[in-house]
């Protein structure tokens, strides 16, 4: 499991951590039942806190994406449906609304917008 940290990023370690982990199982990479690395051997890949990794898992638990054991480590949990569509939606809002800020900084219209989504989207879907 590959996470890049960056210090440069406005974005906290821990959160970085659990978005790309929560990406990864997402996006299949991590299945259901795939254990995680321990907490220590995380950090200790990353060469951070331990405390920095704990905020990560305690994060991606509370948001459904994985289960913990004492004693035997954290698991990807069965994803429901509803929370992978909710999770794929806002990500995709996300980046939406960036381009978006960036289209109104070069001065493109919506219509121009519109046509941009249309052509990268695939084409006229009426």
């Amino acid at each position: 499991m590959d996470i890049i940290i960056s210090n440069s990023s406005g974005e906290p370690i821990y959160s970085q951590i659990s978005s790309q982990i929560k990406t990864l199982i997402l996006n299949g990479a991590l299945k259901e039942g795939d254990a995680l690395p321990s907490m220590r051997n995380l950090a200790m890949q990353l060469r951070i806190s331990v405390i920095t990794t704990k905020r990560a898992y305690e994060e991606l638990e509370r948001d459904g994406f994985i289960e913990s054991y004492t004693g035997k480590g954290s698991f990807v949990k069965a994803q429901n449906k509803e929370l992978f569509y909710e999770e794929q939606l806002r990500q995709t809002e996300e980046l939406l609304s960036q381009a978006c800020e960036k289209a109104k900084l070069c001065g493109v219209s919506l219509d121009e917008l519109k046509e941009i989504l249309d052509l990268i989207y695939g084409g006229s879907h009426e």
